[in-house]
This record gives structure tokens, sequence and C-alpha cells, in this order.
């Protein structure tokens, strides 16, 4: 097999490309840009030295009622700083992601005092991180055995008419996302799906937003369908089998909405396409490699519906499947993201930081008057704070609320389902989305914003408003 796999390399690719054009952007407007640096990296300077001075005064100095309100207000500056950083995605003159962003986030809240060290570590959700590194692990089998491209390919290309082609590659991307992280599927399913339009002459645009939007809406079916879901299913403790029994319509009735709302939009471009082009090249498949790792996935599956915890079945098999000759370990460790583990690991401790300094009587006081135990207002908060902060910051935000509720399993599902659905309205809702529109670019296609929303967003609105009902009942 080669040493990177076709579609990793596209993805890289794209992110070289995207980084690229970010450059430029930055380079086209220079004063503003310089007077935002200016004031991010002030800004970033006084909440980090305000943190440090009240951390010192907690630490040296005996807490006055006064000194404890100082620390409640500076955890709720790292709290809202932190978190705003989290929507823009990065800090401006910073070269600091998403995971750090976390980092940073959650040593400010235990260096300001408002959570002890010792606590910070008992507030990391292990069973998250372990089941998120257990998937990883299992799927990076899968892509690199090739037998997710050969699986795809082999489906797709026999779909010939373009409707059929569309519904195919829906019903694809969105079961294999209920089954497996849908990010990964966005990586295997771009490159192979812009091969088959290209073979077909035929606009790629519909089926790449296919690809996307179906891989959002079929990971709502299952806790291991995408990274906020494995964490729901850690904190609330629901069965796979009930998660996926109560979700699964939802996700099932949302693909046939996917495949309605794009044919209708693109009909024109649906219908001017040519036979399929001979010669397509066959993707390389490790035979031996492929049976052990959907042998692996097929345990997997049955001990998650049979009731084994979540995070025990994924990592057991997970090592299994690590003890094998045909590929070394270090492939394995290059397909995991790891900077989704540390934000996961950051936010956990923001989270709990603010929990403890913020969380108290008179706001929840504040906070049970809003009717979130309702399950539309519960619904539509999560989708909005999905689409500021993203949807794993927004899942861990509504934690402390979906916690206090009377109805909690209700509530997490409420959660799973809006903070998912919620991923379609924008281009930069998941980061689904963002891998099949870098892996495009590297191809020299382009989806914009507008190409995205005007399916997106209709979609959501029809998805959410069905999944809010279908709980709500």
């Amino acid at each position: 097999m080669p040493e990177l796999s076709t579609d990793a390399a596209v993805i890289a690719a794209g992110r070289r490309r995207s980084a690229a054009i970010e450059a430029s952007r930055e380079a086209s407007r220079p004063e503003r840009s310089a007077s935002w640096r200016r004031i991010s990296r002030a800004i970033v300077a006084l909440v980090v030295v305000v943190a440090l001075a009240a951390g010192a005064g907690t630490s040296w100095l005996s807490v006055t009622p006064l000194q404890a309100e100082f620390g409640r207000l500076v955890a709720a500056a790292i709290f809202i700083s932190s978190y705003a950083a989290l929507a823009i995605g990065r800090v401006p003159g910073l070269a600091l992601d998403r995971a750090g962003i976390a980092l940073v986030g959650a040593a400010m809240i235990v260096g300001c005092g408002a959570l002890p060290l010792e606590d910070a570590f008992k507030s990391i959700d292990l069973d998250t991180l372990t089941l998120l590194l257990g998937m990883m692990i299992v799927v990076a089998h899968l892509r690199l055995s090739g037998c997710l491209s050969a699986g795809t390919a082999l489906i797709t290309r026999r779909a010939h008419p373009p409707l059929t082609l569309l519904v195919a590659i829906t019903a694809v991307a969105g079961v294999l996302s209920a089954v497996l992280v849908n990010d990964a599927i966005c990586l295997v399913m771009t490159p192979l799906v812009i091969e088959l339009s290209r073979s077909t002459r035929s606009k790629p645009v519909p089926y790449l937003l296919a690809v996307a939007m179906a891989s959002n809406i079929g990971s709502v079916a299952t806790i291991t369908g995408n990274p906020q879901n494995m964490m729901i299913g850690s904190l609330s403790h629901i069965p796979y089998a009930v998660f996926a029994a109560v979700l699964g319509p939802v996700a099932a009735i949302g693909l046939a909405l996917t495949v309605g709302m794009i044919g209708l939009l693109y009909r024109r471009d649906l219908g001017r396409a040519a036979p399929f082009g001979p010669g397509l090249p066959a993707p390389t498949i490790d035979r031996i490699l492929a049976l052990r790792a959907i042998a692996g996935t097929a345990v997997l599956l049955v001990l998650l519906f049979v009731g084994v915890p979540p995070a025990k079945a994924a990592m057991v098999i997970a090592a299994v499947l690590l003890l094998t000759r045909r590929v070394r370990s270090e492939r394995i460790y290059a397909e995991i993201d790891w900077s989704l583990l540390l934000m996961f690991a950051g936010l956990f401790i923001i989270i709990a930081g603010a929990e403890r300094a913020l969380l108290n009587g008179d706001l929840m006081a504040v906070i049970q008057h809003l009717h979130l135990g309702e399950i539309p207002v519960l619904s539509g908060l999560t989708a909005v704070l999905s689409n500021i902060v993203s949807n794993v910051p927004a899942v861990l935000l509504l934690k402390p609320i979906a916690a206090s509720l009377p109805d909690q399993r209700s509530a997490w599902l409420t959660v799973a389902m809006a903070s998912t659905l919620a991923g379609n309205f924008a281009l930069l809702g998941s980061i689904a989305n963002l891998i099949v529109v870098q892996g495009a670019a590297a191809s020299g296609i382009r989806i914009g914003a507008w190409d995205y929303t005007k399916v997106g967003a209709p979609l959501t609105l029809l998805t959410l408003t069905l999944g809010t009902c279908w709980l709500w009942r």
C-alpha cells in the first residue's frame, strides 16, 4: 500500500491551499489586520496577567468576600474570552487553533484559582476521550486498508442515472456516518465523488453537498456518529441501542429530505450527466487488513448494541486491531486527531471552572425561568449555540443545564439531535463541511458559502423541526 492514502493527500493539499488563501487575504488588508492583532494581543495579555494575579492572591492571602467576587469575575472573563475565540476559530495575531485556545483557557482557569489542579484532572471525562480515541483507531484501520474507499466506489459506480447516484451517495454517506465518525467518511468519499462526477462530465457540487449534509444527518443516529454524540453518550449514560432507536428515524427521514432538497435545487444539473467513462482506477485495498478491520467493526457494533460501555468496547477492539504485522503503529497514530482530544480535555476544564465559579442558585433560577425543560426551547437554543461556537463547545456549555433538568434523557437526546443537525445550516457549521470544501478546493472545485447555505439552511430548518416534533411527541 502507498505510504499516504489518496484522500489524506487531497485534504492535506486543501489545507495548504486554504492557509495560502487566508495569508493572502491578511496581506491585502495590512492596516486593519495589524490593528486587530494589536488589540487581540492586548486583550490576551490583560486576561493572562489578571488571571495569574488572581491566582497568586488566592494562594498567598486569605480569601475575603471581595477577593472571591473578583475571582468569579476573572473566571467569567476567561470563560467568555475562550468561547469568543472558539467561535472565531483563532486569535488574531497569534498562531493558536481551537485546541490551543482550549488548552490556554483551561490553564488560565486553573491559574486564576477558579478550579484546583486536582479538580481539573477529575473534570476531564476519560470515558469520552477513550471512546473517541478507540473509534479513531478503528476508523484508521478501515481507511488505511482501503475497504472504505473500495466499498463506497463499488456502490456508487453501480448507480448510473444522476438521481440514482445522488440517492446512493446520500445513503452511503449517511449509513457509514451512523456507524463510524462522520468526519472520516467525508475524508474517504470526497475524492471518490469528485472522480465519479468527472467520469460523467456532470457538475460535482450537488454530489459533494450530499456527502457533507448526509454525513451530518446520518451521524445523529448513534453515539459513535460524531464527537459531540460520543461526549453526550459518556455524560448521559444512555444505552447505545436506546440512542439509536430514538434518533435513528430522525436520521432516516432527514436523509430522504436531503435527496429531495438537493434534487429540487439542482434538478437541471442532475439532468445533464453523461454515461460513465471507462478506465476508472480501482481503489487499492489490503484484503487481510480490510477483513480484520471489518470484523473488528462488526464485533464492536454487536458489543455496543448488547450494552457494553462504548468506551470499553471501542478501546478493546482498537487494541486488538493494533496487533498486526500489516501496518506500522506509527501510521495508525498519524491518522488520530490528537488536537481534537486536546480540545475536549481543555473544554472539560473550562466548563468545570465556570460551573464552580459562576453557576450559583441565582443563575440556576434564571435558567429555570427560560423553560429549557421544554424540548422546542432547548432544541432552538442548542442549534443557535452550535452555529455560534461550534457543536462540541455548545454541548459542553449546555452540560450543566441538561444535568439540572428533570428529564435528563430527553434533554440529552434533544441536545444531540439539535447540535448535529444544526451543522448543516452554514458552511462553517461542522468540520465535515470543511473537509468536503477543502477536498473540493484541492481539485479545483469551488463550493461557495451561498452554494452551501441555499440548500443547508432550509434543510436544517426542516430536519430540526422534524427532530423536535419527534422528541416532543
